[in-house]
């Protein structure tokens, strides 16, 4: 492997870990708004439906290949994260009531696309 693709690899693990971060950070903040405690389990049970989306996500997109891209790569993560992570809490007997799917999809969109967006401003501010 070759130092610009040791480079890139370690660049797609970061923005995956990244994403997988927030989403866990979105859940915790949720879990801890409606007193419903910040256990392993706990966050565990509320992520894995929204972290699977987001792992499709990458996937359907291929991240891997433009990491910090805000589209195509954050734009599929973050729908897939919502609408994958939405049909399997249904799945699971978990809540999608309208007031949570506009609530997480604004904060997800906050942070997965969100620290895109201010990765590009500094990629530009970098070339000025």
């Amino acid at each position: 492997m070759t130092a610009d693709q040791q480079t890139e690899t370690r660049s797609a693990a970061r923005a995956f870990l990244t994403d997988v971060v927030l989403v866990v950070i979105f859940c915790a903040i949720g879990r801890r708004s409606h007193a419903e405690g910040i256990t392993l389990a706990g966050v565990a049970h509320t992520s894995w439906p929204f972290l699977t989306g987001t792992v499709a996500g990458w996937a359907l997109s291929q991240g891997w290949r433009r990491p910090t891209a805000l589209i195509p790569t954050g734009l599929a993560v973050w729908v897939s994260t919502i609408v994958i992570g939405m049909l399997l809490r249904k799945a699971s007997a978990q809540g999608v009531a309208v007031s949570f799917v506009i609530v997480a999809s604004t904060v997800t969109a906050i942070f997965l696309l969100g620290w895109r967006g201010v990765a590009a401003l500094l990629r530009r501010r970098g070339q000025d």
